[in-house]
């Protein structure tokens, strides 16, 4: 009997055309935005989560294919349901800003169509991260998805200058497709609608006149940037901290931190280092024989550094470039925080406990299991939160008021951070990089909730 391919080695998954074109079609309800409510824009996705769940694998089944699954975990987990399960959130979190909905709307819709057309069509180039995601469908996601998002942006906020809607509705269609490619199994509509979203809403504040006013400054300031941060970025390398790799992703993210308030803010960074450092090598020789020490010494590799750094550096590039420099610096420091309590948590409590517990259960599971906490971990993880808001507080980053919310944010991240671990890492669903980046931005984005209310 022939043996079945291996579906792990194909590079374009099969794609349902008549899903496709469902997922299309319903682009066509985003031009009804500027009509409905959002009580009534809910209630359309809702019903569209509906029939995509329940009534398309029917129909899919009479005209041959394989009878569905009745669970409803299984009706939910369909592309097509967990497209609009995408709509949803987006609806959810940005209720008042028809502009994001729309154009992520559009994104989803047309750029996905594109670029599952063009991969099922074309399976090379394959991405070197991603074998399974081309680079012909990543460029037909983009052009597609702008293209989309630029003509809903129009039709829900004729008011914003054409010029400026397209430049954001590019740069988040870009976003989005990079975000589409990311090697994970959970589906790639509930990370782009996540990730182009929180990218949109942020881009909609930055203002060529903030860049301006920051002007007379800068230059001073990336020289600065570019020199402080590649002494750092050699003495991690030679010290052990980081892998060449991780050196040099850590002097990008460096040189973006350093930019948003300059020695300030690179200060807020040297503290997470810090704390992240002297807790890997804690105890690391026992970590070590148990088999849950960080690898080559404990030093970070790119991935690393990018999965802690990337939120950060985003919300300081913000700092410079809108006129909100308060809201987008305790967003700066709320995603270190996350990230050094993270860290901090994670190697203390594989130092001092044998056993840690589920989130979600409670369930006992071995020290360093992912969404495993520890008391241990945990108290220490809160303390080196506090460390970086009180960091923050005393070069004049954040006022005290303010560094109280950044504390609660961050600790609200790390808890997603477990909570992802013990649900989608566990499962394989996402990598232990994307729940950091996941935790950090996170933590980011709830001070901007408070801050730019």
């Amino acid at each position: 009997m022939e043996t079945p391919p291996d579906i792990t080695t194909l590079r374009v998954r099969p794609y349902d055309p008549t899903g496709r074109l469902v997922r299309l079609a319903m682009l066509g309800f985003a031009f009804l935005l500027p009509f409905l409510s959002w009580g009534q824009a809910m209630g359309i996705v809702l019903l569209a989560l509906l029939f995509n769940a329940y009534l398309l694998p029917e129909f899919a089944a009479a005209k041959g294919s394989p009878e569905p699954d009745s669970t409803w975990t299984a009706r939910l987990g369909t592309r097509e349901a967990l497209y609009t399960v995408s709509l949803l959130l987006v609806l959810l979190i940005f209720r008042h800003i028809e502009m994001v909905v729309a154009a992520v709307w559009g994104i989803l819709a047309a750029g996905n169509f594109a670029a599952e057309t063009v991969g099922s069509a074309w399976s090379e180039p394959a991405l070197p991260w991603n074998s399974e995601k081309t680079l012909a469908a990543g460029a037909s996601f983009t052009v597609a998805g702008t293209a989309a998002a630029y003509v809903l942006s129009r039709w829900v906020a004729p008011t914003v200058p054409a010029d400026r809607t397209f430049f954001i509705c590019l740069a988040t269609a870009v976003v989005g497709a990079l975000a589409s490619t990311a090697p994970f199994r959970l589906d790639d509509h509930l990370t782009v609608a996540l990730v182009a979203s929180g990218f949109m809403f942020c881009a909609l504040y930055m203002h060529q006149s903030a860049l301006d006013s920051n002007a007379p400054y800068l230059g001073v300031r990336i020289v600065l940037a570019l020199l402080v941060n590649a002494l750092v970025a050699l003495l991690a390398w030679v010290l052990h901290l980081a892998t060449r790799s991780g050196a040099l992703a850590g002097f990008v993210l460096g040189v973006a931190i350093y930019m948003g308030y300059g020695w300030k803010s690179f200060l807020i960074l040297l503290g997470f280092v810090a704390l992240a450092s002297v807790a890997t090598r804690l105890g690391y020789g026992k970590k070590a024989s148990r088999g849950i020490a960080e690898r080559q010494g404990g030093a970070r590799s790119w991935r690393e550094a990018g999965a802690n750094l990337l939120a950060a550096a985003f919300f300081s590039i913000l700092v410079i470039t809108t006129h909100r420099e308060a809201a987008f610096l305790a967003a700066l420091v709320a995603a270190l925080a996350e990230a050094a309590g993270d860290t901090v948590s994670s190697e203390i409590g594989k130092w001092l406990s044998e056993q840690a517990y589920l989130l979600t259960t409670l369930e006992p599971v071995p020290a360093g299991e992912d969404g495993g906490i520890s008391f241990p971990g945990s108290l220490a993880g809160v303390g080196a939160s506090v460390v970086i808001a009180a960091l923050s507080v005393v070069v004049g980053l954040c006022r005290p008021g303010v560094a109280a919310w950044v504390l609660a944010a961050a600790v609200a991240g790390n808890l997603l951070d477990s909570l992802l671990g013990a649900t989608l890492e566990r499962r394989g669903w996402l990598n232990n990089g994307a729940v950091n980046l996941a935790g950090t931005s996170f933590a980011g984005a709830l001070t901007l909730a408070v801050m730019l209310r």
